[in-house]
């Protein structure tokens, strides 16, 4: 969505699983939510686009003072068929509960017996970058084990034992007996892969409660990432964007980018939140404990995962937008829906009637990655 855009939320209940099939608006149930033309009546696949516009329309528990929670007109125009459209943006973006973790493998260990060896980790998320400038960045130095007696020292070292010493130093507890301090067991797990490879996995970002105040602990799109370096010599200050290349002694491989989660309960009930003000009758203001909200209602169903549709258009009317010292603003329409249910499907065929297929801008979803080490094999299973 484009910022300033007036954006209206239509979450659907979790028992909705098609659209209303007959009445108009003064007829939606509480939370039920519809497709309607400009005289009132029901959108359907087949005359919609034949429609001179269409809205969204959803049904309220308080009807005092106000009718259905309405967006404005949209105007589609389905492929090939030559019409004029209000409509900028039409895409969804199907729900993934999963956040992906960063996996980094280290491999191409060139170290010689005896070697002093330092690996560098640097961490980045929204409240790691609140407590530490430029990442929680922490060192682990080992001296590589020694040749065996007769061995050629310039030969490399035994990569397994080496990667067997990061993990123990890794794997350390923090110092102190305080149980907040921080260790690297706080954001990653560490693998030894077949003897010759050091997985290093973020973990999951903790999930913190949401009390009464509905101002505290917000939800926020995060996720930690994380760089790595291996280097030849003892711990440095120097920054290691900039450090002697000649320095590095294994390379380390990104072979999987940490993402967000998507369409999470957790994350429309903060929508629902942030846009409320722009569809309610009276009482707009969310104030900061729950017990003054009596107008604000919630329909999001916990531990449900949502697909989310949206349309993005101009104000139909392009007169009313002729005589005026401002910007024209733009519309958005968000459809919530339990990710795959029935709506969703029903919801989608029509709308494809009256706007022409929907871009799936979804990404992929990785649900589940497992890593089974029996040395010297590993098995990697991704399921998406």
């Amino acid at each position: 969505m484009a910022d300033f855009s007036l954006t209206t939320l239509f979450v659907v209940p979790v028992g909705q699983t098609t659209l209303p099939s007959s009445g108009s608006t003064q007829d939606l149930t509480a939370g039920q939510v519809g497709l309607f033309r400009n005289d009132y009546t029901l959108a359907t696949a087949g005359n919609i686009a034949a429609a001179p516009y269409f809205y969204v329309a959803q049904g309220r528990s308080n009807t005092y003072l106000q009718g259905s929670k309405r967006s404005d007109k949209i105007k589609g125009c389905p492929s090939g068929a030559g019409c004029n459209s209000n409509v900028t943006e039409w895409y969804k973006v199907t729900g993934c509960a999963t956040p992906v973790n960063q996996i980094t493998d280290v491999t191409d260990f060139n170290v010689k017996c005896g070697d002093v060896v330092t690996l560098t980790l640097r961490a980045f998320s929204s409240y790691i970058n609140t407590l530490y400038f430029n990442g929680f960045t922490r060192s682990v130095t080992v001296q590589a084990p020694c040749c065996e007696c007769g061995a050629d020292p310039c030969e490399t070292t035994d990569v397994s034992a080496l990667i067997d010493q990061l993990i123990e130093k890794l794997t350390q507890a923090a110092p102190g007996t305080n149980p907040d301090n921080i260790s690297f067991n706080t954001f990653y797990t560490f693998t030894n892969v077949g003897g010759t490879t050091l997985r290093i996995e973020g973990k999951p970002l903790t999930k913190y409660g949401v009390p009464c105040d509905v101002a505290a602990f917000p939800y926020e799109y995060d996720r930690m990432w994380f760089r790595t370096f291996v280097i030849n010599g003892p711990a440095t200050t120097a920054d290691f964007i900039v450090d002697d290349a000649c320095d590095v002694v294994a390379v380390a491989t990104d072979i999987q980018k940490s993402n967000y989660a998507k369409g999470t309960s957790e994350e429309i009930a903060q929508l629902e939140k942030n846009f409320y003000s722009y569809q309610a009758g009276y009482l707009k203001h969310l104030f900061r404990m729950a017990g003054f909200n009596q107008n604000f209602e919630s329909l999001v169903a916990d531990g449900q995962v949502y697909d989310l549709y949206y349309i993005k258009f101009n104000e139909i009317n392009k007169a009313a937008y002729n005589f005026g010292d401002y910007i024209p603003q733009d519309s958005t329409v968000v459809i919530a829906t339990i990710s795959g249910g029935a709506f969703a499907t029903a919801l989608e065929t029509v709308l494809e009637a009256g706007l022409g297929t929907v871009v799936d801008d979804s990404g992929v979803c990785v649900t589940t990655t497992s890593t089974t080490t029996v040395a010297p094999t590993t098995t990697t299973t991704t399921t998406t």
